[in-house]
């Protein structure tokens, strides 16, 4: 079976903004489940390599078909906006174009089959050579028409320094619902001239596509620094604290986990019914963000013996009335955080609430629920999680910004600036 590549290439056709906000890891073959880039040993962390450094990358996922398959891969160099730059490939890959995936193992004592591919990346023979935005893209028989998925990630020449903080906005519109981001990027030794045409600042909030904010403008600039505090220049819908479910036992029922169904292959997993939180005062608890990584309190490596089970989830609106011009989402990092046909729930009459099925892995996720107006509907808000999650200033959230820098001579935006910072304690990683 043939997966075409016609859905990123229509994407690529969009303007540099749209492109920023909407572009996500996506998957193209069903048959292909739980697909998973991140720095190694660090399941929920950012795929970023440092350009010419000792760093790793893990890629996993499964092939439910369970029989062995000649995968491969290659990456695809984009600038900021993720539009593919006009660089032959050979300018910044170093060895060979396309790379096999040879790692490959059948799971065991999981009653769902499937067979699990895995690579440490970047292999000596397939190497990225220039920093900045890239596509892995994963696809069969060396043939990239047959593209099964791709997964974002960063390869890094850190040259701008970046200090950041969260800050509660001035605005009253915003003070207590919203969360500010002020930045300085001292550029160094970059030679920007022009600092609108050559430097690119973005920031993203917990890894979400749809609340990138690209092309931020500096308040100042100072010689090679340059000051971002503009009161509603880089403001956040803070939301709350995400919901969660513990799938590491499909056997003992946590606490989000209303029954299991054991008689069946994959088990069925029925959830505890959501509600909205809109209106409900702020509790702070830990949370992963919209993330998840995958484990097991019954196996030694759930990457081959985790299994998979058919989750249930359901959220009840208000009064159990259908939401009038908006469509409902579940929204996390196992929906790519998109609002999309993936993410998309239906609403049962019968039940009087809104359900999406969908086959996860032995892990721990978690999500929210987000609201997305209907097509051609414009009196209902865009943003996406207040409508049924509510937001609240105290909120811990994280927001990564990037900063891209390209030369007069350049062809491609080149990346040379990561910084994550924390709405709660101020940490900063990467």
């Amino acid at each position: 079976m043939r997966y075409k590549y016609i859905g990123f290439l229509c994407c690529c056709l969009v303007s540099n903004v749209l492109f920023a906000q909407t572009i996500a890891d996506r998957v193209y073959a069903t048959n292909v489940k739980t697909p998973l880039l991140y720095q190694q040993n660090n399941p929920l962390s950012l795929p970023v390599l440092q350009l010419n450094s000792s760093d790793l990358l893990e890629l996993h996922f499964d092939d439910l078909d369970a029989n062995v398959k000649n995968y491969y891969y290659c990456y695809q160099l984009c600038n900021a906006d993720w539009q593919p730059a006009q660089v032959n490939t050979f300018d910044y890959i170093k060895g060979y174009q396309q790379q096999r995936l040879t790692q490959y193992r059948i799971s065991s004592i999981a009653q769902v089959r499937y067979m699990h591919y895995q690579a440490t990346l970047p292999d000596k023979n397939c190497m990225p050579t220039k920093s900045g935005n890239y596509l892995l893209k994963v696809f069969l028989n060396g043939d990239t028409s047959q593209l099964v998925f791709f997964k974002r990630m960063y390869v890094l020449d850190r040259q701008a320094s970046i200090a950041a903080s969260v800050v509660q906005p001035f605005s009253s519109k915003y003070f207590k619902t919203h969360q500010r981001l002020q930045m300085m990027v001292n550029l160094g030794k970059l030679n920007a001239v022009g600092v609108q045409q050559q430097v690119t600042t973005m920031v993203m909030q917990n890894n979400r596509c749809d609340k990138a904010t690209i092309n931020l403008q500096p308040t100042f600039v100072r010689e090679n620094v340059l000051e971002f505090s503009g009161d509603l220049d880089c403001v956040f819908a803070a939301g709350k604290e995400y919901r969660w479910v513990d799938l590491r036992s499909l056997r003992l029922a946590s606490e989000r986990i209303a029954s299991f169904n054991q008689m069946v292959i994959p088990v069925d997993v029925q959830m505890r019914a959501d509600y909205e939180r809109q209106n409900s005062r702020y509790l702070f608890y830990p949370d992963f963000n919209g993330n998840f990584y995958i484990d097991g309190t019954e196996n030694i490596n759930p990457h081959t013996q985790g299994d998979y089970g058919l989750v249930h989830f359901y959220y009840v609106p208000a009064g159990n009335q259908q939401l009038v011009g908006s469509e409902v989402h579940l929204l996390g990092a196992f929906t790519s955080n998109t609002l999309s046909d993936s993410s998309l729930m239906h609403y049962n009459t019968q039940s009087g609430a809104y359900e999406k099925t969908l086959l996860l892995k032995q892990g721990f996720y978690s999500y929210a629920y987000a609201t997305k107006p209907t097509v051609g509907n414009r009196n209902i808000p865009t943003e996406a999680l207040s409508l049924i999650e509510g937001d609240y200033w105290e909120t811990e959230n994280d927001y990564t910004v990037f900063v891209y820098y390209r030369s007069l001579s350049g062809r491609h935006d080149e990346l040379v600036g990561i910084t994550t910072v924390n709405s709660r304690n101020q940490r900063v990683g990467n």
